[in-house]
């Protein structure tokens, strides 16, 4: 028979051992039991405390207290990294843990296109990646930058190609613009530069020119036609008289709200370098953020003989072409008699 301070002390190991086992297994279903119920995006602000992380983690968990004790035993708790994090159905708080440490990132697609003022593209972009339009537009502005790679605030528009680009959701705005300066200089390849000068143009004058071509017409096959037009125009030293020039100088007098349907004799008065009836040659920046398709159109444009062109009355969108200003009077009486036809008066 064994005595009784025998079973006492086996008794006092089974209890322990019992604990033992319970802690273990625990801790074990805190650690690896499946957690994340929701799949998703975690947006993770720079800067975050651990508290800011239970909150922005929360809906996707079903034990939050239990991600917070894993994160807490395996030290994570502090220097934070911010960031967009794909959390998969079925994860662990271990898992997530190390996910989150790691840095490991979902990437966001950023894409930008007709942004015609640098306040619209940072907005843009603000609704995109983590950096805000206030210090967007203070990147995009920043005068040493400008200086030092040859842009002013006139022309910086030119500098962000329009495209869909891969960034982590956490870029800085001086990481954005830096990244955009780099996309540049790819996209302005030997290539490229070759065709620009080949018309006789530096890459800022293409950019320039390819905006107005762009803001003449939506239609992409009828843009090579028009940038054939004004190149014909420029290398013969003629005024481009572009309509579109007039708009964006009356805007900038009045304000990028003041709408144009027509443009008025009145108009092509108006005083300012963007005039391209006042003031030959090309623009001192672009009057719209091109597209590549423009751009192309510049460096790609129809040879033909045109020096004319017009809006189309029978194809609304469409622009007739001519060869003499006789014919090109005719096709503008038609044009102004068709708007006040439709009541536009302005």
């Amino acid at each position: 028979m064994m005595p009784l301070k025998t079973k006492k002390t086996i008794g006092i190991v089974l209890a322990i051992s019992a604990s033992i086992v319970w802690i273990t297994v625990h801790c074990a279903r805190k650690i690896y039991a499946e957690n994340v119920h929701v799949e998703g995006y975690l947006y993770l602000p720079s800067g975050s405390t651990f508290e800011n992380l239970l909150e922005e983690v929360r809906p996707f968990l079903k034990n939050t207290e239990d991600f917070a004790w894993v994160a807490t035993q395996k030290k994570y708790t502090k220097q934070l990294k911010g960031g967009r994090y794909l959390l998969q159905k079925g994860m662990n708080s271990n898992e997530l843990v190390n996910l989150l440490r790691s840095g490991t990132q979902a990437a966001v697609q950023v894409t930008f296109n007709n942004q015609h003022r640098l306040e619209l593209l940072a907005g843009r972009i603000s609704k995109q990646i983590e950096a805000d339009s206030i210090s967007l537009i203070r990147a995009f502005t920043d005068s040493l930058f400008l200086a030092k790679h040859g842009f002013t605030k006139k022309n910086a528009i030119g500098m962000y190609v329009p495209n869909t680009y891969e960034f982590l959701w956490n870029t800085s705005a001086e990481g954005f613009r830096n990244r955009m300066y780099r996309e540049y200089h790819k996209f302005w390849n030997v290539r490229r530069i070759a065709k620009a000068k080949k018309q006789n143009l530096e890459v800022q004058e293409v950019i320039a020119l390819a905006s107005i071509v762009q803001k003449e017409t939506a239609q992409v096959s009828e843009r090579p036609i028009v940038a054939g037009l004004y190149l014909n125009r420029y290398h013969k030293k003629w005024a481009l008289q572009a309509d579109p020039t007039v708009i964006f100088a009356l805007q900038e007098k009045y304000g990028s709200d003041f709408e144009v349907k027509r443009v008025l004799n009145k108009d092509l008065k108006i005083d300012s370098p963007y005039n391209t009836y006042k003031y030959a040659g090309i623009p001192p920046g672009p009057i719209a953020m091109p597209d590549i398709s423009a751009i192309d159109a510049v460096l790609n444009p129809s040879k033909h003989r045109y020096m004319f062109m017009c809006a189309s009355t029978k194809k609304i969108g469409s622009h007739v072409f001519t060869k003499s200003l006789r014919q090109h009077n005719r096709n503008a009486k038609q044009y102004q008699r068709w708007l006040s036809s439709q009541g536009v008066q302005r």
